[in-house]
């Protein structure tokens, strides 16, 4: 029987999300998105849930997309339809990210990159530990990061935003602690008891408090975010489709430097 891609714990009243593909560097496949997007979608009706911990299993947070899956999508005649579709499911699983009634911590240790540097950005609250890496080098591998761009806009202002997105560099933990990605920044072997903590502090308010509270930040406040993110939906699965995206993710399997034309 083939292992869930996500595993779910319980102490208490803090549930931990663990993304279950530590070989793979908890890359993203159609797949680990989908049964992530009902876990949330199950733990959000939970009433005994107050707060939900997120990390990865493993060396890494997540290392993004499944360039194979990805690359695999491109030699698919109704690869366009499959793009489109992909972006969808991502998009999906932010959005309930954002929308869960209930927190969401992000405990990051090791590389959160590409998509998995925007499922920590749809998160209330990080802790990361020293060793931990955040970037966004989509631009590298000729792609887009349509649907992380609103994000990390939305987090860290246009200035962090532009120079993460256009350079594709990825900073360290005390770099993203300084621009407010990350909340809390802690020794590796702390940032479970550090993030569960951080879950407790968030289940001694109200439930209908916190909840509003939320929903105030991300859909009130920030009105127009989920409209942005829809819109860097549509632009990312149309960016997949173009000969940079082709040649980047060749580029990348076959571990060589992309040749871009000019």
């Amino acid at each position: 029987m083939t292992e869930s891609l996500i595993k779910i714990d319980y102490v208490d009243n803090v549930a931990s999300l663990v993304l279950n593909r530590p070989e793979k560097r908890n890359a993203l496949t159609r797949n680990l998105l989908r049964e992530l997007s009902q876990a949330l979608s199950d733990l959000g009706q939970e009433k005994k849930v107050r707060a939900i911990i997120l990390s990865g299993d493993g060396p890494s947070f997540c290392a993004g997309m499944d360039l194979k899956e990805m690359a695999e999508t491109a030699k698919l005649p109704d690869s366009q339809a499959m793009w489109d579709s992909d972006a969808r499911i991502y998009l999906e699983v932010i959005e309930k990210i954002l929308r869960l009634p209930k927190p969401v911590i992000a405990a990051v240790d090791g590389a959160a990159v590409a998509g998995g540097g925007g499922i920590v950005l749809a998160c209330d609250l990080v802790v990361a530990s020293t060793g931990a890496k955040f970037g966004f080098p989509e631009p590298r591998r000729g792609i887009v990061a349509g649907i992380v761009a609103p994000l990390l806009h939305f987090r860290v202002g246009a200035a962090h935003a532009a120079s993460l997105l256009l350079t594709g560099s990825v900073i360290d933990a005390p770099q993203a602690y300084r621009s407010g990605m990350v909340h809390e920044m802690v020794e590796a072997e702390q940032i479970h008891s550090s993030a569960r903590s951080l879950a407790r502090e968030c289940a001694l308010g109200a439930p209908e408090a916190v909840a509003l509270s939320k929903k105030m930040l991300n859909e009130t406040i920030g009105d127009s975010l989920f409209s942005l993110l829809a819109a860097g939906a549509a632009l990312s699965g149309t960016a997949r489709t173009t000969a940079a995206a082709e040649e980047g993710l060749n580029a990348f399997l076959e571990k060589r430097d992309p040749a871009w034309d000019e």
